[in-house]
């Protein structure tokens, strides 16, 4: 029996820890309920919840607002938020975020075993946090392929829209690639559209006009916040499971919180319909299943996890869409830009640009990153020797690259639908610790051939009037400009910098990220078209997982759609159950 002074701390520490999370000097918004994990013991009641969403990210955000609204809904988050930190916040940060290698920043790094570099999230919101901010809708095509309801997906998109999405004031250098792309006979303009449409558009934007982002972890505003708590820096490690009855069920998962305390929470074990959801990525999520002993045998087996069941395709079947740009040179610096403006060509190409990475005076002193295609990083490293630490000797020197090095900008070529495939292998049960990750790029050959095709249409639009007229294109050769290229996009793949006429193996050389993995958990083969995990009971994977191929030029509005789809229907079920429909 805890003393009336005790129990005054008590409840002065659960407030302090509610309050914490949504201080910051550039807060927009308080949510009362984010905590840091460390208060988990000290949050009000309850304690049994019945739903526990593992990630919050593009998919679990909407998912966690849109349960809350009838149930108890606990959203676990790895990382920390998203309100107070610039380089989340701000457009112009973008690639000082995707930079930042700290255990603290936002976007995480890892290299794939291909040597192209890549980020994973690590921040309520997910990609969406630190993603180029670009919104467009799948196509009907792709909702009828995945099975979905239209009529749901047509509400579910709006409601996400109608809170964080922006039309785009278009910059000089996306005018000059929407211009580009109609004279190389990417045809015709769609105007501004969600859209996915072939030819040409504006699409929408998570940056408002001030450059300031709007993310996933925006929707929560539309929670129930008397039923949603958000834990902050919650490492799930496992799932939990009663393997009592014919098929295991999920009853619970163990976290460690940001000081290193482990905990459990559970489901509320009243009633059937409670469960888990898995919303951790397309890495997070095949890798928690294995860690928690649902996975191929041998991968179990290999690391002494005890086996829950065996499915050999946790982990497979894993793409990547393969990135390839051009760095075009301009007479003086430009605006920056991000994604606003694309050309979705028939032969599955997709054409998209960003500028302005010296934008100010201060930028050649900022390290904008590995992540990002700049002239001057790494190029003159053989790759075997490349690491992320020298990466960060990269950063501290970079003041030495002349300021003409980071004028003008990228056009770049996205490879839709790739059949490349690739897999996920854990290295050990340490959740903190990224698989290794194979995507294979262009091991496919309809795959190069349709970087080549992209290449080619870049090169036509460099030579149109609307590139001429801003860019100093005219004063160099096509190969000259591959070559500048082939130094820009740093990956720790071996360069053939004289071989810039075969655009295949320019391809090659020059493959880096445009950040939309997916798959390792694929409807059909790991879930149902419900997304509950096969085998076992009170489970489901929710998020880019269960991806066949990334919707559209951009997956994020999908995935945020995702969330929302099956939160609808999932409250729409439940109460049907309830009223014996």
């Amino acid at each position: 029996m805890i003393s009336k002074k005790e129990e005054i701390l008590v409840k002065l520490l659960a407030l302090l820890c509610i309050l914490t999370p949504s201080q910051g000097k550039w807060q927009r918004h308080s949510f009362p309920y984010l905590s840091q994990a460390s208060c988990f013991s000290t949050l009000p009641p309850p304690q049994y919840y019945d739903y526990i969403i593992v990630g919050g990210g593009t998919a679990g955000c909407p998912l966690a607002a849109t349960l809350s609204q009838k149930y108890n809904v606990l959203l676990l988050e790895r990382g920390g938020s998203p309100y107070g930190n610039r380089n989340v916040s701000y457009m112009q940060n973008f690639h000082i975020g995707l930079a930042d290698m700290s255990p603290s920043s936002a976007s995480q790094p890892f290299v794939s075993t291909d040597g192209v570099i890549n980020t994973r999230a690590r921040v309520l919101g997910g990609g969406t946090s630190i993603n180029a901010g670009f919104y467009t809708r799948a196509s009907p095509g792709y909702v009828r392929e995945v099975g979905w309801d239209g009529k749901l997906v047509n509400e579910s998109y709006p409601w996400v829209e109608r809170r964080i999405v922006h039309w785009p004031k278009i910059t000089p250098w996306q005018d000059a690639l929407r211009k580009g792309l109609l004279q190389a006979g990417v045809s015709p303009f769609n105007g501004y559209t969600f859209d996915h449409l072939y030819g040409t558009k504006v699409g929408g934007t998570i940056f408002d006009d001030t450059g300031y982002r709007s993310t996933a972890a925006d929707l929560l505003q539309a929670a129930n916040p008397k039923k949603l708590r958000v834990l902050l820096h919650a490492y799930v490690q496992k799932i939990m499971f009663n393997s009592q009855g014919k098929k295991p069920r999920a009853i619970g998962v163990q976290f460690k919180d940001e000081l290193g305390n482990q905990h459990e929470v559970y489901l509320n074990q009243n009633t059937a319909a409670s469960e888990i959801i898995v919303t951790s990525g397309a890495i997070g999520s095949p890798q928690l299943l294995i860690l928690s002993g649902i996975g191929p045998k041998e991968d179990l087996e290999r690391l002494g996890i005890k086996p829950i069941l065996h499915n050999q395709h946790v982990g497979k079947q894993m793409s990547d869409n393969p990135m390839n740009s051009i760095f075009v040179p301009t007479r003086k610096p430009v605006k920056q830009s991000l994604i606003e403006t694309v050309g979705i060509t028939k032969a599955g190409s997709f054409i998209e640009a960003s500028s302005g990475f010296g934008q100010s005076s201060d930028s050649i002193h900022c390290h904008h990153g590995i992540m990002s295609a700049e002239i001057g990083q790494l190029s003159t490293i053989p790759p075997k020797q490349r690491s992320l630490e020298l990466a960060r000797s990269f950063a501290r020197t970079k003041r030495n690259i002349p300021v003409e090095a980071f004028r003008g900008g990228f056009i770049l070529e996205k490879v839709e639908g790739p059949l490349s495939k690739g897999q996920l292998t854990i290295l050990n049960t340490d959740i903190e610790t990224t698989p290794n990750v194979t995507f294979n790029y262009f091991s496919h050959p309809q795959d190069l051939r349709r970087c080549v095709f992209g290449v080619r249409t870049i090169e036509q639009i460099l030579h149109t009037k609307s590139f001429a007229d801003l860019s100093d294109i005219h004063s160099y050769s096509n190969e000259e400009v591959l070559r500048m290229s082939v130094q820009a996009n740093v990956n720790f793949i071996p360069k053939h910098t004289n071989d810039t006429k075969n655009v295949e193996q320019f391809c090659r050389d020059t493959v880096i990220t445009i950040w939309h993995y997916h798959g390792g958990c694929h409807v059909g083969k790991v879930v149902d078209r419900d997304y509950r995990v096969f085998g076992v009971d009170g489970l489901r994977v929710i998020d880019g997982s269960t991806l066949l191929k990334s919707p559209g030029t951009n997956p994020q509005a999908t995935v945020m759609m995702m969330g929302r789809y099956m939160g609808v229907k999932i409250l729409r079920e439940r109460l049907g159950r309830a009223a014996g429909v």
